[in-house]
């Protein structure tokens, strides 16, 4: 893990989802899906998870520099979970609330790095 990122995992929804996704698509930042694709794809009722990796620079945005790189949990309507990108701005990942607890926290980074999940690209193409 990069420095100068928060050494937390956060849970989000899947409206929260969409809108953090939404403003990264706004901001021309390079992670992120394409819009309606986790609208159409993300089950609706799950939570998926936000692990900051690293800090990233966009010389293409500077206004938006830095901001961080987080690896996504992420549970698909047919009940899988596939690992993401998603670029976020610190202000945004600041707001979201702290609601796991630790044992939770290491689960999720476990899986993210040795869970051998398919990426969503991978599942996109599995599921076109």
């Amino acid at each position: 893990m990069s420095s100068g990122v928060p050494r937390t995992v956060k849970a989000v929804d899947t409206s929260e989802l969409i809108r953090l996704d939404a403003q990264a698509i706004e901001c021309r930042l390079n992670r992120n899906h394409c819009a309606g694709w986790l609208a159409e794809f993300a089950d609706p009722e799950a939570v998926h998870y936000l692990w900051p990796v690293l800090v990233h620079h966009a010389r293409h945005r500077p206004e938006f520099s830095p901001h961080w790189r987080c690896m996504l949990l992420l549970a698909m309507r047919d009940g899988q979970q596939v690992v993401s990108l998603l670029d976020v701005l610190p202000a945004s990942f600041e707001d979201l609330p702290e609601t796991l607890d630790a044992a939770t926290k290491t689960e999720v980074t476990r899986r993210l790095e040795y869970g051998s999940l398919l990426t969503q690209a991978q599942w996109a193409a599995l599921n076109a």
